[in-house]
């Protein structure tokens, strides 16, 4: 039983968890805990979970951190570098935030009354802000890997912006596997939007060296009425590490949140994206990526919840799937009786590039209010024909055709990137991925050997 050694490690270490931590996120601990001793690791025998077996996942051995060693690491030179782009950059090493290095950006972002870094600082320092929302988002009752989480997070980051504030430069985030051994790393996110208030937030996802990793990451988001939400996650990791990531958005009235989920390069990649579209009137555009070549695994499970009248949601999801990858999508609208006046889109379309390559996907609609404008689709095929035959004849070879044929077909979703360096950036990126081209960031050289 997989389960098992995890189990003993919360058994034996839970004062030392509690020691390290901080009380908002302990007062909850045990009763995560207690959710995962009864659920186990999710298999592929549940529908959600079909297309993972996050179970196997875990059965490697890995390290576990709760000690809060610190463990040397590229964090001080690294920097996810976009051209032309200047933000605030914070660092999460494995499950420990790197305070030492972002007093500077902490401190310019209180002179407008932001609250910024360490989640178990901020925990101990804001107790009242933590308490209110740690949790509540992302229940540890919702899914196995929230309560996983939720048992053993000991830190991670937050940001949480008072009303009226809007931050200008974006907030980037960057999180690093790095260690010399096997590591599990375990952190949590929560940003908070109070009522007129905007941010932009960038994650990147990162590992170095040789050896095994496993991320488990949860994300809450709380968007009060008329605040404006952009989020770009960007997954790029050596292909022994795997990511769990879990992004939870609830919405007030009025408030607009644009989400954007690009995998880039992974091994083995399962996320679930829950938002709640709770008060009138509210927005959301969620957009998603997957690049995926020789053996890789991707697998995204959404679910948008319209449960008042008046709100809008649309999501695109675009997968490019060659060698033999393997890639899922399952997107759930569901439409609350109370509902009305509803607008929900739902698409997916993927390219298997060579027959080897799989793809499932599984769009869904639940309805049950009656006056509504909704839709769904999927698509899977492979690059038309004569589509290339056409550039071919104009003396582009078969391959620059086919990368050009590809750029096409993801431009769509990067169009909707609202910050116009990152917008360049991730262009290049794509390209340099579908040309199978390493690339590193221009202030480090450990992304990629």
């Amino acid at each position: 039983m997989v389960e098992e050694s995890y189990i003993n490690i919360y058994n034996k270490h839970r004062e030392l968890l509690q020691t390290t931590s901080a009380a908002p996120l302990d007062a909850i601990r045990d009763e995560a805990f207690d959710v995962f001793c009864r659920m186990g690791f999710p298999t592929d025998e549940q529908e959600r979970y079909k297309r993972s077996n996050i179970s196997d996942v875990f059965a490697t051995e890995y390290g576990m951190n709760i000690r809060r060693i610190e463990i040397a690491s590229t964090t001080a030179p690294y920097k996810c570098d976009v051209p032309g782009l200047k933000t605030h950059n914070f660092y999460v090493v494995n499950d420990i935030f790197a305070e030492a290095i972002a007093k500077d950006e902490i401190a310019e972002l209180a002179k407008l009354g932001v609250v910024a870094g360490s989640l178990s600082t901020v925990a101990k320092e804001h107790p009242e802000i933590i308490s209110k929302y740690y949790g509540k988002i992302a229940p540890h009752s919702s899914d196995v890997m929230v309560a996983f989480n939720t048992a053993f997070a000991q830190d991670g980051f937050v940001l949480y912006v008072p009303k009226n504030v809007q931050i200008e430069r974006p907030i980037q985030l960057i999180n690093m596997m790095h260690a010399d051994f096997d590591l599990l790393a375990t952190s949590r996110n929560l940003i908070i939007l109070e009522e007129n208030a905007s941010a932009k937030v960038i994650i990147c996802n990162h590992s170095e060296s040789g050896h095994k990793f496993l991320a488990n990451r949860v994300t809450e988001v709380s968007l009060a009425e008329n605040s404006v939400y952009s989020h770009y996650e960007i997954s790029d990791s050596e292909r022994q590490t795997t990511n769990i990531g879990s992004l939870y958005v609830e919405q007030t009235k009025s408030s607009v949140a644009n989400i954007n989920n690009i995998t880039l390069r992974t091994g083995y990649t399962r996320n679930n994206i829950r938002i709640n579209l709770s008060g009138e009137y509210a927005e959301t555009t969620l957009c998603g990526i997957v690049i995926g070549d020789e053996h890789d695994h991707i697998d995204n499970d959404t679910y948008i919840n319209h449960k008042v009248s008046h709100c809008k949601s649309t999501e695109l999801f675009k997968y490019v799937m060659d060698d033999c990858s393997y890639g899922s999508f399952a997107g759930r609208i569901l439409v609350e009786k109370n509902a009305q006046k509803t607008e929900a889109y739902q698409s997916n379309k993927n390219i298997c590039a060579k027959a080897t390559a799989k793809m499932y996907t599984k769009p869904q609609l639940e309805i049950y209010a009656d006056d509504v404008k909704c839709s769904h689709g999927a698509t899977v095929g492979q690059i038309e024909d004569e589509a290339l035959f056409y550039l071919r004849t104009r003396g582009i070879s078969e391959k620059e055709a086919r990368m050009l044929l590809l750029l096409a077909f993801t431009n769509d979703i990067v169009e909707k990137i609202d910050i116009e360096a990152l917008r360049n950036r991730i262009k290049v990126l794509i390209e340099k991925r579908f040309r199978r081209e390493t690339h590193k960031c221009t202030t480090c050289n450990s992304c990629h050997n």
